[in-house]
């Protein structure tokens, strides 16, 4: 289904607003593939502030649930991301492109120094 710039814009705007969703992203931007595990591993280090191997277990749980039954679905149904639970692979899809300028704007904003030091996307 075509949409219109706005309407892409509008969405784009809605799915970056969840720092899950955004840190997902830009993990995915520098990788272009990923598993699941190797997702919460980062986005909870960025989210806790701490390394990834000080991260508590329970808020890995939390996160995996999270994204298996909230973030990575709403990101496949904008095709902006594809996902397979059963490899837990993770890669980004065409409609990766509609969101990559919005994301770049947000990315600058970002309170993690190690987001906002990143390369462009």
């Amino acid at each position: 289904m075509q949409r219109s710039s706005a309407e892409r814009m509008k969405v784009a705007c809605t799915l970056l607003a969840e720092s899950e969703r955004r840190y997902l992203l830009y993990q995915l931007a520098d990788d272009e593939c990923a598993t699941i595990e190797g997702l919460i591993d980062q986005i909870a280090a960025w989210e806790e502030g701490v390394p990834e191997d000080e991260v508590p277990k329970g808020t890995r749980q939390t996160l995996y649930i999270s994204l298996v039954h909230n973030h990575l679905p709403r990101l496949a149904d904008y095709e902006i991301v594809d996902y397979d639970l059963r490899s837990g692979d993770v890669v980004l899809a065409e409609g990766f492109e509609d969101v990559k300028p919005i994301l770049e704007q947000f990315k600058q904003t970002e309170e993690v120094p190690e987001i906002r030091e990143r390369p462009p996307l």
